[in-house]
């Protein structure tokens, strides 16, 4: 019998655990807009799969823990501490805790952000 799992909203999730899957294709685009995932949510830490329209991103901001972004699909621009670097599908940046840092879309990307609070 599968057992029926909740986000914290209530609503009913699909049950991704023992599932073969493509990364890239768990979230879509959607036009000017941002989507997330989370895949897994710990006390230790959670993998969540984004979505940016081309032009969106995120803004300057710090983490406590390092955080690292693997590029699914397309591009983007990730500044860690004034540093810009070009990532690209396929290609992976850890960023460091406590520096600033931001995303920008060069295009539109997907990305899976891995984040170990532990």
């Amino acid at each position: 019998m599968a057992m029926e799992m909740m986000d914290p909203d209530g609503v009913k999730k699909e049950e991704l655990r023992g599932k073969v899957m493509v990364s890239k294709d768990l979230v879509s685009y959607q036009d000017g807009a941002v989507v997330s995932r989370t895949l897994i949510s710990k006390s230790v830490g959670t993998v969540t799969v984004f979505s940016f329209d081309e032009g969106q991103g995120l803004s300057e901001h710090t983490a406590p823990y390092d955080a690292m972004v693997e590029i699914l699909d397309g591009e983007a621009d990730i500044t860690i501490s004034g540093n810009t670097q070009r990532v690209k599908a396929g290609e992976m940046l850890i960023m460091p805790a406590n520096q600033p840092h931001a995303l920008q879309g060069v295009k539109a990307f997907k990305m899976m952000l891995i984040m170990i609070r532990a």
